[in-house]
C-alpha cells in the first residue's frame, strides 16, 4: 500500500516547482515513518480476535518476595484446558492496554478517609498508559460511574475523583460490581475492575434484586472481566465510624473475617471491621488480586501496585478443542522455584460463530 502511495505521489510532484518538491518529499517521508512505526506496534501487540476463537489468559507471576517476574521465556508456562494440556498459540511479556472501572466505597464508615482515598486513587490514575481507558465509580446511596465513555485523558479522570463523587451512603458493593461489569462488555482487550471498599456489602435498599457475590462471581467469570480489590480492615467503637489505624498490610490474594465484637462494657464495645470476605474469593477466580491493608498510610502504594501488576502480566492464549457453551476449569504453571502464578480459574467456551 504504501508502494502505491509513493507512485502516485512521484506522478503528481513532477509538474511541480522545485521548491515545492522539496517540500512535499518532506512531508511525504514523515508520513512513511509514521506509517511503519503503527505497523511496528502494531505487530507487538497480542490479538485474541479473528477467525479462529482464541482464550486468552493474563498471568501475573511473583517470586518467594512478593515481587513480580515480569521477563520469563514462554517455555516456562503451561495452560491445562480441564486437565489436558494446551499449545500456546499467543505468548507476549509486553506493556499491553487495560480497560478498567474503579469503583470507590463512599460509605459513612469511609468518610473520615475519603480525602485519602481520593489521592490514592489519583495515584492509579498517574500511573494509566495513554492506550489505557477508564472510567470511574462510587457506590453508596446509588452507583455512579463517569464519564459516560471510557477515556484516556488523566485530567478528565481527576477532575471526577476531586468534584464528583457521591457523599456518604450505604454499601452496595455486590451491585457496584455488577455495575462496573456490564459497563465492560462491548470493550475489547483486557477488562478490569479495581475495586476498594472497607466493608461489608450492604446495600440497605431491602430489595430482593440486589447482586450476590455468587451472582457476580459467576458473571465475571462468564465475561472473562478481571477483578482486583483492595480491603482497608479498621476497627469501629460499637454505634460509630472507622478511625484511621495504624499497622501495615498483606497483599496477594487472603482470606477475610467477618467483624467481630471486643472490648469491655465499661468502656463501650468496639466491632473490629473486615473488609467483605468475597473479595478474595472474586480476585482468586477472575486472575485478579486482592490486598488487605489495616493501615491508610499503605493506600497510596497499593493502588500503585495494582497498576503495575496489570502493566506487567503476561498474555497466554490458546485455541480450545471443543466450543460446547460450557465452564471449562484452567489450570496455569510456572516452571521455577519459588515463584507463583495467579490467572483465572475457568472460561466459557462460547461458540462466537
Amino acid at each position: 500500500m504504501i508502494t502505491k502511495c509513493l507512485t502516485a505521489s512521484l506522478r503528481s510532484a513532477s509538474s511541480e516547482p522545485a521548491e515545492k518538491i522539496v517540500v512535499f518529499f518532506c512531508g511525504l517521508c514523515a508520513l512513511c515513518v509514521s506509517c511503519l512505526l503503527t505497523a511496528a506496534l502494531a505487530a507487538q501487540e497480542p490479538t485474541f480476535k479473528g477467525g479462529i476463537r482464541t482464550v486468552a489468559v493474563y498471568a501475573t507471576v511473583t517470586n518467594a518476595e512478593g515481587r513480580l517476574v515480569p521477563d520469563l521465556p514462554r517455555d516456562v508456562f503451561s495452560v491445562a484446558d480441564s486437565g489436558k494440556r494446551q499449545e500456546l498459540t499467543l505468548f507476549a511479556h509486553e506493556l499491553q492496554p487495560i480497560t478498567v472501572v474503579m469503583l470507590l466505597d463512599r460509605s459513612g464508615s469511609m468518610r473520615a478517609n475519603f480525602e485519602l482515598v481520593e489521592k490514592a486513587a489519583e495515584e492509579f490514575v498517574h500511573e494509566l498508559l495513554p492506550a489505557d481507558k477508564a472510567r470511574i465509580g462510587s457506590f453508596s446511596n446509588r452507583i455512579q460511574v463517569d464519564p459516560r465513555d471510557f477515556t484516556s485523558n488523566h485530567e478528565e479522570l481527576l477532575g471526577i475523583l476531586r468534584a464528583e463523587l457521591q457523599e456518604e451512603g450505604p454499601t452496595p458493593l455486590w451491585n457496584a460490581v455488577n455495575v462496573g461489569i456490564t459497563a465492560l462488555l462491548h470493550q475489547q482487550g483486557r477488562r478490569v475492575i479495581l475495586v476498594f471498599t472497607d466493608g461489608m456489602d450492604s446495600p440497605m435498599n431491602f430489595s430482593n434484586m440486589n447482586s450476590s457475590l455468587k451472582s457476580v462471581m459467576k458473571r465475571a467469570e462468564e465475561e472473562d472481566v478481571m477483578v482486583y480489590a483492595i480491603g482497608l480492615a479498621g476497627s469501629t467503637p460499637y454505634g460509630g465510624r472507622v478511625a484511621p489505624m495504624g499497622g501495615g498490610h498483606r497483599g496477594g490474594v487472603g482470606g477475610g473475617r467477618r467483624g467481630r465484637f471486643g472490648g469491655g462494657f465499661g468502656g463501650g464495645r468496639v466491632m473490629m471491621d473486615k473488609p467483605d470476605d468475597g473479595l478474595p474469593k472474586i480476585a482468586a477466580v477472575t486472575g485478579g488480586g486482592y490486598f488487605e491493608l489495616t493501615s491508610t498510610n499503605d493506600l497510596a502504594s497499593t493502588f500503585q501496585r495494582v497498576a503495575s501488576e496489570l502493566h506487567h502480566q503476561y498474555a497466554l492464549g490458546f485455541t480450545p478443542t471443543t466450543l460446547d457453551g460450557k465452564m471449562h476449569p484452567l489450570e496455569v504453571h510456572v516452571a521455577g522455584n519459588g515463584m507463583t502464578v495467579r490467572a483465572r480459574k475457568s472460561y466459557l467456551a462460547r461458540n462466537e460463530r
